[in-house]
């Protein structure tokens, strides 16, 4: 039953017996044993209550329509919670709802029933439709009925339910609407009227704490919801959940990880939610080991098990670590898998370069009869993107609206935008941002502006950024673009003013950052570092492998040093790049043969990634690079993304 047809909520309340087109179809009721018939109503709604499977409550209903006994109010109303509770499909949901239309003078408890069930279900729009007519046929909300329908309310509708609730006299006083309520306003992202109502509430419970928590952490005020978490007695696993994925959801990953070693040194229970917090933020931080150590800790638990929303934490975490073996077991280890975890291992084969097994995996999705989300193609165009499958990507983005009904997002235009623009094909996706029906955004402009000064095109470039200069809309990654589209032309005059219109406009260009893990601690490099300890043997290891580099044919790419500098000083400036100290460092550290895995920030140069596949021959090591973009996996000479990214 969709929404639109609760637009007529009376059709639920009529006291006639004709089925509406959206109704369950009837069908024959199941045999009834003779013994069944004789029970007294009490003694049916009992074993209604009782009742584990759906199949039961179909019998026993068919029971009390045979008896007489359906419209009795305690077994009506057994049968539509039963419905409602057990609901594995929309039409048991409606069969619910049929039988409260046939319900004489519903009272309060009825209807509150059917609020919550259709608010739990997804339909909110239904959930607040049967709540208003509820309140046209004079039947007064109790404070359940009123949780129940705030839980489907969006911020408007919810004020109105919130002066409701004072007229009532329910607020404060009342803790589960006064908890509802301040759910709403932080699901609207409203803390200073959810504090308000916090403020107000006579006796503080966990769960109003819990939500206020949230509220903040949701608006990015981390240090207010730490403050009140701090003093919250007593936690919950979800209160601990509300502020660890609080902090892995603002780009706090390391202080993820110190809460959940907290919660497990308090003794409380890690849940489903908590591990898959405590994932995302091991993801951000790119390092495996305490994602292993946490996947070990999934398995040891029998608490929680391997759900598919928990396998897609592991696979998008493993991806993200550079661990590709780990998230292949976990994805076909994982039962039941559904659309979202067959998209986690799309994008995971993207992100490292096997175009090929995503789409492989793609037509997998479709032949177990599960449909595509838009989610799905992002991961696919990615693919093509990141190995140059010009023709393969322009038939899956014309197979989104032809195929599947799924309109084009601004994430897609711009897969395809990266996709033509790194193809050389920069006229092309110039073409395509212009014929869009929605507004480009940034990160676009700045893919084009990138494909633009990878293949010298000079003017489209200057075209693009002046126009995002002129609009306002430039933002640091554009200036630096230009300067660079002008400095690989030789144009120092261009790059001069460029320069000096960053410097008035407060702009400051993001540096380039590289991060290795060994024994368990992260350390990070910038260009020419000279901070660390092992600073000697770092630069000793650096002209070792320089030499032997030259041995080998090695000539530096001079041209990519921006600057207006000799050739040996740009020689000297290629050679102490973060990602290559990082490299320098892990090699004077770990083992023989042991897989170096670095992390950037920024895209890997062409320079280094040119001596990471010879040096990944030289010294027979795995070198892992994952830059902005994707991963690079260097061995034997060679690197997995085909020198295409």
């Amino acid at each position: 039953m969709s929404s639109a047809t609760f637009s007529n909520p009376s059709l639920y309340l009529s006291t006639t017996t004709t089925t509406t087109a959206h109704s369950p179809s009837p069908s024959p009721p199941p045999p009834t044993p003779p013994s069944l018939l004789a029970l007294r109503p009490a003694d049916l709604a009992g074993l209604i209550t009782e009742s584990t499977s759906l199949r039961r409550v179909r019998e026993l209903h068919a029971a009390a329509l045979r008896s007489g006994h359906h419209l009795h109010p305690i077994v009506n109303f057994r049968l539509q919670r039963s419905y409602a509770r057990s609901s594995s499909s929309s039409s048991d949901l409606d069969r619910s709802l049929s039988l409260l239309r046939l319900t004489p003078q519903p009272n309060v408890f009825f209807f509150t029933a059917s609020i919550h069930s259709l608010a739990s279900h997804g339909r909110p729009l239904d959930a607040l439709l049967l709540f208003s007519r509820m309140l046209s046929l004079s039947v007064p909300p109790n404070a359940f009925a009123l949780s129940a329908a705030l839980t489907a309310c969006p911020l408007h509708p919810g004020r109105a339910l919130h002066a409701l609730a004072l007229k009532l006299s329910l607020v404060p006083h009342d803790p589960y609407v006064a908890t509802s309520l301040l759910h709403m306003y932080a699901r609207a992202a409203h803390p200073a009227a959810a504090r308000r109502l916090f403020d107000a509430m006579p006796r503080r419970r966990l769960v109003s704490a819990t939500a206020m928590i949230t509220c903040y952490a949701k608006m990015g005020d981390l240090a207010r919801a730490r403050r009140l978490f701090d003093e919250t007695p007593h936690k919950d696993a979800v209160c601990w959940n509300a502020m660890i994925d609080g902090y892995a959801a603002h780009s706090s990953p390391r202080e993820s990880l110190r809460l959940f070693r907290r919660m497990l040194a308090s003794g409380a229970t890690p849940n489903e939610g908590t591990v898959v917090s405590v994932l995302s933020a091991v993801a951000q931080l790119g390092s495996a080991a305490p994602g292993k150590w946490l996947h070990s800790y999934i398995k040891s638990d029998g608490s929680i098990r391997l759900t598919p929303k928990v396998g897609t934490a592991l696979i998008d975490m493993y991806c993200k670590c550079g661990s590709l073996e780990d998230a292949v077991a976990v994805f076909h280890t994982v039962a039941n898998k559904d659309v979202v975890v067959y998209n986690s291992m799309i994008a995971g084969y993207a992100m490292h370069g096997r175009s090929r097994d995503a789409l492989e995996l793609f037509a997998r999705l479709c032949d177990r009869g599960l449909r595509p989300t838009d989610i799905t193609f992002i991961g696919v165009l990615n693919a093509c993107s990141h190995s140059g499958l010009v023709d393969e990507g322009r038939e899956f983005f014309h197979s989104m609206e032809k195929d599947y009904s799924i309109e084009p997002k601004i994430e897609h235009y711009g897969c395809m935008v990266d996709l033509l623009g790194r193809a050389g094909l920069v006229d092309e996706a110039y073409e395509l941002i212009r014929s869009m029906k929605i507004e480009p955004d940034t990160v676009m402009w700045g893919s084009l502006l990138a494909a633009c000064r990878q293949h010298k095109n000079l003017a489209l470039g200057e075209n693009i950024a002046n126009f995002l200069l002129s609009n306002g809309i430039a933002n640091s990654g554009t200036y630096v673009l230009l300067s660079n589209i002008y400095a690989a032309v030789g144009n120092w005059e261009e790059v001069a003013r460029i320069r000096t219109l960053m410097k008035e406009s407060g702009v400051q260009k993001e540096p380039g950052c590289s991060s290795i893990e060994v024994g368990s601690k992260v350390f990070e490099f910038v260009v020419g570092d000279l901070s660390h300890p092992k600073s000697k043997e770092i630069y000793k290891m650096l002209e070792e492998m320089n030499g032997l580099l030259r041995d080998r044919g090695y000539v530096p790419q001079t041209e990519l040093v921006l600057h207006d500098l000799g050739e040996a000083e740009k020689e000297r400036a290629l050679a102490v790049h973060s990602e290559k100290l990082a490299v320098a460092f892990g090699l004077i550290s770990t083992r023989p043969g042991t897989t170096i895995k670095i992390v950037k920030n920024l895209r890997v140069c062409s320079d280094c990634h040119t001596a990471f596949k010879m040096i990944s021959e030289i010294v027979r090591r795995k070198i892992i690079v994952r830059d902005r973009n994707r991963f690079h996996h260097f061995s034997e000479g060679s690197c997995s993304c085909g020198d295409y990214w």
